[in-house]
């Protein structure tokens, strides 16, 4: 299929960040293809900063040339769907979705590209009045198809693999998945090097192979979408002295409503372990800049994968073959006997519990041992 180096395509992806970062690589890899074309997308304003560092992505001038600010997209159209949803036949509800229903009419789209596959993205993508639509011929919510014009039927069995099937569909490309491009955000970056520059010096005589520099940070997020994903946290706090006593920086992402969370593990861990509170921007600089990353099937730990940085996870009810890492150095971390559940249950899952500090310590050892590669998950 042939398409003019004019072309304009919508992206409907509306959160949430794992998901976001899931569709990066297969955007990076169509841009790469046609470096001419506008693509513009419908997000949610919470994780606009995964493709913007501009003040204001939802008003971005569409005439200003992409940078390393907004590497990817031409513009962003913010949607606040969830809000909406909570209060649809309110006034303001109204207003906002015939608002956005002119601008994506007015952006004239030649095909909208829905990696998302819900009944709201889909209805989202129709609002733009585009005859071509392109989503999954199974997707997540099966009454969303109705919506698409055309249906792609994936076959790979990650998520990451079926986004690039999808967005080979728009112009019959062979894509390959590409390290995705996120936004720098200068001042992002600022407070970063603030927050580093507090970290102790390395233990030289513990950490040999890494002392001739500052002391490696590992990020340690114990958050989660739900309690069945979350580890306990006295065991990260047993990781986070053991880490600490090797040398390393260990920081805790401490995400909205997470705060509790990490300051039990700095007091389980002697104080060895140090909460961070910061933007969806400033994590992404933190993350740029870490030696490693421990956490569940969470967004952070989605977003150090997309930056390249070395990963393990410790899965309970997912499926990391679906949702695990990818592209990146990583171990993973799951029990034989988990099943896969997306109840939003508030403890963590039976298999979950049987993962140790100890095999958590072991992996940390495997990924960052010289030449690691990317093993299977194992129990």
């Amino acid at each position: 299929m042939q398409t003019q180096s004019s072309y304009r395509l919508l992206v409907v992806r509306l959160g949430a960040m794992g998901d976001i970062l899931h569709a990066l690589p297969a955007l990076t890899a169509l841009r790469r293809q046609h470096p001419s074309w506008t693509i513009d997308w419908v997000i949610e304003p919470a994780w606009a900063p995964l493709l913007s560092a501009r003040s204001q992505p939802g008003t971005a001038d569409t005439t200003q040339p992409r940078s390393s600010e907004q590497p990817l997209v031409d513009h962003l159209h913010l949607a606040a769907a969830k809000a909406w949803g909570k209060q649809p036949l309110a006034p303001r509800t109204a207003a906002a979705l015939a608002a956005l229903r002119r601008t994506l009419r007015a952006g004239c789209y030649d095909a909208v590209l829905d990696f998302q596959g819900a009944v709201r993205s889909a209805a989202l993508g129709w609002l733009a009045g585009t005859r071509r639509r392109i989503g999954e011929s199974h997707p997540r919510e099966f009454a969303a198809r109705w919506l698409f014009t055309e249906r792609v039927s994936t076959r790979g069995v990650h998520v990451i693999e079926q986004d690039l099937e999808l967005a080979a569909a728009v112009a019959g490309d062979d894509l390959q998945p590409i390290s995705p491009l996120l936004p720098i955000d200068p001042a992002a970056e600022a407070w970063c090097d603030t927050l580093l520059a507090s970290c102790p010096p390395p233990l030289a005589s513990r950490l040999s192979p890494l002392a001739s520099g500052p002391s490696p940070v590992c990020l340690l997020n114990p958050g989660a979408g739900w309690g069945a994903k979350r580890w306990p946290l006295d065991r990260y706090a047993s990781v986070a002295a053991t880490l600490a006593s090797r040398g390393f920086c260990v920081l805790v992402n401490a995400g909205p409503s997470e705060e509790a969370m990490a300051e039990t593990i700095r007091a389980g861990s002697g104080g060895a372990a140090r909460p961070v509170t910061c933007t969806l921007a400033q994590l992404i600089a933190l993350t740029r800049r870490v030696a490693l990353l421990i956490a569940g099937d969470t967004g952070p730990l989605h977003l150090a994968c997309a930056l390249g940085r070395p990963v393990v996870g410790i899965y309970g009810p997912t499926d990391p073959a679906r949702n695990g890492p990818y592209g990146t150095r990583f171990r993973v971390l799951r029990s034989p006997f988990s099943q896969r559940n997306h109840a939003r249950r508030a403890e963590p899952e039976s298999g979950l519990l049987t993962i140790t500090p100890d095999q958590v310590l072991a992996a940390v050892d495997e990924v960052l041992a010289p030449a690691a590669p990317h093993p299977e998950p194992v129990p």
